[in-house]
């Protein structure tokens, strides 16, 4: 769908090459700008490496850089400046996730971009926005989670705030950046000029707070964190069989009646939501107790019998290895060139009914620092010896 793209990735650690690996997985052209020495910082961020061992990959570089191609260049050097000026003026997009500023003092300013190409889309990605009295600060994810109040909102109880266990502000702001990208080119093709799109690590978790943002700002409700239960909506939880947990969620009284029919608990006091939420401990113990009869497995197949919503706790090598995982398209392989041949997660999305048509059928490997340097000078008019 994008294979007439052109993007030139500035980025480094996650939220950018998160957003240039979702536009390659749809066919654009993503050239990787890496600073010489140690290029992108998360090559280094390990372990876990795989490979050679005096040439070692990070398995972080390799969740995040699919389908690029790696060109190396000093961009405080003539020469770098002149690489990335002729590809600004061959680029459709270019992505950055430099402080604030930064690029304005490499010389390539929005406004000098735009001279070099009205029609490039500019994503530009910083930690708590680009302009504001903090707009200055670098962002981390785990800063960003807990400036942006999603850890107040995650862990056991209120005193033990709790990160997310992937980096979710990087991923959302790739995310948002990336949909931002595509919004612009689809724009640039009624007005012929391309804009800046921004993205945050703040705005994006913001963005996202959903139902609890709203229990502040209508109901004025502070939330604070409930474990593994949902503040809204009762039964909504993991619970405890036999043998291990068990997932459950009613979201409606319908779901209830055949929940608590099943565990033989139906009772007056829990016959709509606002009153089970409101006995909330109580009924989650005695959720417990009725399933402690049985193992899991056993109680897993009686909800599903039932139409009841409810699930396991997988651990990462269950969900890879699980066949539904994979009939989705999940996992793609690459051959890498030092680490040979490699199982990576793939894209989530998925285009019409089992079609991939619009996305890559074979995805490029993650490069290694430079590997296409040579080849990428040469087709744009430069010594490929540098």
């Amino acid at each position: 769908m994008l294979e007439d793209v052109l993007v030139v990735d500035l980025t480094r650690a996650l939220s950018g090459p998160h957003a240039a690996m979702l536009l390659g997985d749809l066919g654009a052209r993503v050239i990787k700008v890496e600073a010489p020495g140690g290029g992108d910082e998360s090559r280094s961020w390990g372990p876990p490496f795989v490979g050679p061992d005096e040439e070692p990959v990070s398995t972080y570089f390799l969740a995040a850089n699919r389908n690029k191609e790696s060109v190396v260049a000093d961009l405080k050097s003539a020469d770098g400046a002149e690489l990335l000026t002729r590809l600004v003026q061959r680029a459709d997009v270019l992505l950055e996730n430099f402080r604030p500023g930064v690029l304005d003092r490499l010389g390539f300013s929005v406004e000098r971009l735009h001279e070099l190409n009205p029609r490039l889309v500019v994503l530009s990605i910083s930690g708590f926005g680009h302009d504001g009295p903090e707009g200055g600060r670098a962002g981390y994810d785990q800063i960003a989670q807990g400036e942006a109040g999603l850890m107040s909102i995650t862990g056991p109880d209120p005193d033990s705030p709790t990160r997310v266990g992937v980096p979710i502000a990087d991923l959302l702001a790739g995310m948002h950046g990336a949909y931002g990208v595509v919004a612009a080119l689809h724009e640039r093709a009624r007005t012929g000029r391309g804009r800046v799109v921004r993205a945050s690590l703040l705005a994006s978790v913001v963005g996202v707070h959903a139902y609890q943002g709203t229990r502040w700002t209508v109901a004025g409700e502070v939330p604070r964190p409930l474990g593994n239960h949902h503040p809204s909506i009762a039964p909504y939880g993991l619970f405890h069989a036999a043998d291990g947990p068990v997932q459950i969620a009613c979201g409606n009284d319908t779901q209830w009646r055949a929940l608590a029919h099943l565990l033989g608990i139906a009772d007056d006091r829990y016959a709509r939501n606002p009153d089970r939420v409101a006995l909330r401990d109580e009924l989650a113990a005695r959720i417990d107790r009725a399933l402690a009869a049985l193992p899991a497995e056993e109680w897993l197949r009686r909800l599903a019998d039932l139409g009841i919503p409810a699930g396991k706790v997988r651990s990462l090598d269950e969900v890879y290895d699980w066949e539904q995982t994979r009939s989705q398209g999940l996992l793609v392989e690459v051959e890498h060139p030092t680490a040979g041949r490699l199982e990576l997660p793939g894209p989530s999305l998925r285009l019409d009914d089992n079609d991939f048509s619009g996305a890559r059928r074979e995805h490029l490997p993650p490069p290694l620092l430079g590997e296409h340097t040579a080849a990428v000078r040469a087709w744009l008019g430069m010594d490929p010896a540098g």
